[in-house]
């Protein structure tokens, strides 16, 4: 008997999918209230969401799964073998169920409709700048993932933060993050410091052209088809806070946001969640056998983030797309973008300096909005930082770290939607995606020499396709640090990430 034959296999399977089917719905009740709710659904959306989490909790937790993951799991070894697909299958859907039974559906339901909540009192104090109108939200919220952690636990040497972070990058503790982000956190402001002494000045004016929103709309929607993302299987849409949804097979959702004088905000933030999109997109959702089940789900989202940060940056801010971009840009926006010349929109995309906005930084600066929100959910999850004296805390990290002083809350600890939303352990997995993605990007060149050329060309099939074969299509088989070993044979490294940050602003500002 074959491993996809076995009949609890099979019915296990398909206990997953309803589960996840209805997981699916939550989430595009989530992307509706972010794009197009009309606000005064805001309430009627909040219980709708703690109802329905509920129902998703039992299904999840409907002790057929348990019995049939248990007459599975003594299976494995026997007529599943220990190294298949299936079997990896097997573990993951037991690391879901465990997670999920160690939480009681009041949390659960009160989890889902805190967050909606807050989501719209943090959207109305992002704009007022009114911290102290979203503060008893934060507090709401650090509250209940409070008794997340404590419903699932930790090691006995560890803290709270890591049973958060644990559903975000499996297996990963807030020591270890602390560990890799120490020594990197220095690499980089001695980079930054040289860049900041350095003569060289960067002309910038290209980058704040005035393009109409509703153009750069069309705009990026033709990015996204020419660089592979199936316009047939997903949408482009405004919201707050730019995020990528990805529904179900056939439906990912990705969303952007426009300023009319900052064209490049808004196209790299769409190359970001293009990202995301290729990943869902190369997900096996589709497969009749394993959709719904982990084997068509990310890995982690240090992986997730990779995928992103690759085209944002590894590629969307390479010389060979700028190369191939620049005349894009000159035939749908030719008036402002007539005398501009491809050495200097490399440059000028590629400048390093400290500012306010994590989404809107550079390569080199970003990681440290990362640092400063990763030390700071995490003293307000252990309660050395009281939620209400997060914007004081926030100010004072990002003067030490990018030497600025923010002016407001709206570009400061409001900026972010991750806390209202509940994404507490979150964070740190930005940074781990550019660390993945460096490395990766490393291990592309080295197998396609040819890669550059291609992208230059307006080719970026042989990387999709390199990515969807290698990363996409496993789903969950593979954790993340087993991933990378196998696909470039070290386990993960700060080194390719400095070699290209360095690498690129050396060039840049002749350092």
């Amino acid at each position: 008997m074959s491993n996809a034959q076995h009949p609890t296999y099979v019915h296990l399977c398909s206990l997953a999918r309803e589960g996840s089917t209805l997981a699916s719905i939550g989430a595009l009740l989530s992307w509706d209230q972010e794009t197009y709710m009309p606000p005064a659904g805001a309430d009627g959306r909040a219980s709708q969401m703690s109802v329905l989490a509920g129902l998703i909790h039992e299904r999840r937790i409907d002790p057929k799964i348990g019995e049939a993951i248990t007459v599975c799991e003594a299976q494995v070894g026997k007529t599943i073998a220990p190294e298949s697909p299936e079997a990896a299958n097997i573990r993951e859907m037991r690391r879901d169920f465990d997670l999920a039974t160690k939480l009681p559906r009041s949390l659960v339901e009160d989890w889902a409709k805190t967050t909606s909540q807050a989501n719209d009192v943090w959207k109305k104090a992002r704009a007022q700048r009114k911290f102290k109108d979203f503060a008893p939200w934060l507090e709401k919220v650090f509250a209940l993932a409070r008794q997340k952690a404590g419903c699932y636990g930790w090691d006995s040497t560890g803290e709270p933060y890591d049973a958060l972070l644990n559903l975000y990058e499996p297996g990963v503790t807030a020591r270890e993050v602390e560990t890799v982000f120490t020594p990197l956190r220095k690499r980089l402001a001695d980079l930054i410091a040289r860049v900041a002494a350095s003569k060289s000045k960067v002309d910038t004016k290209a980058l704040s052209i005035p393009v109409d929103p509703a153009v750069q709309h069309a705009f990026n929607i033709a990015m996204l088809g020419a660089m592979g993302f199936d316009l047939n299987a997903g949408r482009l849409d405004v919201t707050t806070h730019p995020f990528c949804e990805g529904l179900w097979a056939g439906d990912t959702r990705l969303t952007t946001r426009y300023k009319g004088d900052r064209w490049v905000d808004a196209l790299y933030g769409t190359l970001h969640e293009m990202g995301h999109g290729h990943y869902e997109q190369g997900l096996p959702k589709g497969d009749e056998t394993i959709g719904g089940t982990p084997l068509a789900e990310a890995i982690s989202l240090g992986i997730h983030e990779s995928q992103s940060r690759m085209w944002e940056n590894f590629v969307g801010r390479g010389r060979p797309f700028v190369d191939w971009l620049l005349p894009q840009l000159k035939k749908k926006y030719a008036k402002g973008f007539a005398k501009v010349k491809a050495p200097a929109l490399y440059a000028a995309v590629n400048t390093c300096t400290p500012s306010f906005i994590r989404v809107e930084a550079d390569e080199a600066t970003y990681n440290m909005h990362v640092m400063i929100r990763f030390e700071l959910e995490r003293a307000v999850l252990r309660g050395d930082l009281a939620a209400k004296d997060v914007p004081g805390e926030w100010n004072a990290k990002y003067k030490e770290y990018l030497g600025v002083k923010v002016p407001h809350d709206g570009v400061g600890c409001l900026q972010d939607i991750h806390w209202a939303s509940g994404l507490i352990g979150y964070f740190p997995t930005y940074t781990l995606g550019n660390l993945y993605a460096a490395q990766l990007w490393e291990t592309i060149g080295k197998k396609n020499p040819k890669i550059e050329t291609q992208i230059a060309k307006g080719d970026f099939a042989p990387l999709k396709k390199w990515l969807n074969k290698n990363i996409h299509t496993h789903g969950r088989r593979y954790r993340a640090a087993e991933l990378c070993k196998r696909l470039t044979g070290k386990p993960l490294s700060a080194d390719p990430l400095m070699r290209h940050l360095e690498g690129k602003l050396s060039a840049v500002y002749g350092i």
